[in-house]
């Protein structure tokens, strides 16, 4: 049941993806409030039922099943996530992968376990979105490779999130928040003044690194403190370099602003593993969009409109 947080705002939040998924927005009465609520938590809980690896009857796992004996057929939704991912792949110089799978599915962060380094060369040798063969008049895909998988965990949550943004817009909203984790969308501003939301600094949960003022935009985060475990001092986190397979470290957290929460969560990833000279260039190929790197000393480094972000 949605509550009522303070004049015309209806929220409500509900365990979606593997976090905390919260809608708030701006409606006349609850009567229009629960059902536009209720639309967007339904469009996010139908992207994690296609697109969830935890799940094996989800359209991801048996495609991970199948697609490396033949080809297989997907709906045109996937499939055109699945071109997305391969085209931030290569924009990415390789730096955002959905094949890191063949590596990630190697890690249990909640155990602090990591696999040793043959085992992980040879899951490495599987990684590469180059091995995706999709078929577009066809629609469907073939893994060239029989230890190909993919996960979608580094765009998935974007994507449900801009399509709650969309069911929300469908049903005459103009004012909401859905934040999902690492990933939020404003739709519009919050009543006459910018949504103000904190970048957290990766080493301290209760300080903000800096402060953004936004409206209808969105923005994802990427950290190294999100799932990780420390062995031996070394900080083993879910952000892989696809090219080792090893937990990137060349900075602490990222977060990418821009229109759209697919192209910004799978950024946030890429930008990650690249670091901040790497990722300020590839960025150059993304002119709506903007991003703040806290690199490994805590320093702060902006792309091109400074001017939307302030300490």
């Amino acid at each position: 049941m949605p509550t009522l947080s303070h004049a015309d705002w209806f929220s409500d939040e509900r365990a979606l993806m593997g976090t905390r998924v919260r809608v708030e927005l701006w409606a006349e009465n609850a009567l229009q409030a629960r059902p536009a609520l209720g639309a967007a938590f339904a469009e996010i809980a139908r992207v994690e039922a296609a697109m969830s690896t935890y799940r094996e009857d989800s359209e991801v796992s048996q495609l991970n099943l199948h697609a490396a004996k033949a080809p297989v057929k997907i709906s045109g939704e996937l499939f055109g996530l699945l071109e997305r991912a391969k085209r931030l792949f290569e924009m990415t110089d390789g730096a955002f992968d959905i094949t890191y799978a063949a590596a990630g599915s190697l890690y249990d962060y909640r155990n602090a376990r990591r696999p040793d380094a043959a085992t992980l060369r040879r899951a490495v040798s599987s990684i590469g979105s180059q091995r995706l063969v999709l078929d577009s008049a066809a629609r469907t895909v073939f893994f060239d490779g029989a230890e190909v998988r993919i996960d979608l965990g580094g765009i998935a949550k974007g994507y449900a999130v801009e399509r709650a943004a969309t069911a929300l817009a469908h049903r005459g909203v103009r004012h909401a928040l859905i934040s999902a984790g690492g990933d939020s969308r404003f739709v519009g501003d919050r009543r006459g003044r910018p949504w103000q939301i904190g970048i957290r600094d990766p080493r301290d949960e209760h300080r903000s690194a800096a402060v953004l003022a936004l409206t209808d935009e969105a923005i994802s985060t990427s950290g190294d403190y999100q799932r990780f475990f420390v062995e031996h001092g070394i900080r083993y986190h879910h952000i892989l370099d696809p090219g080792t397979g090893l937990s990137a470290d060349r900075v602490m957290s990222v977060s990418v602003i821009g229109p759209d929460a697919t192209i910004s969560d799978a950024l946030a990833t890429g930008l990650f593993v690249l670091g901040v000279t790497k990722g300020l260039q590839a960025l150059q190929s993304f002119p709506d969009y903007d991003a703040v790197f806290v690199d490994r000393q805590g320093t702060l480094h902006f792309s091109k409109n400074v001017s939307k972000v302030s300490n």
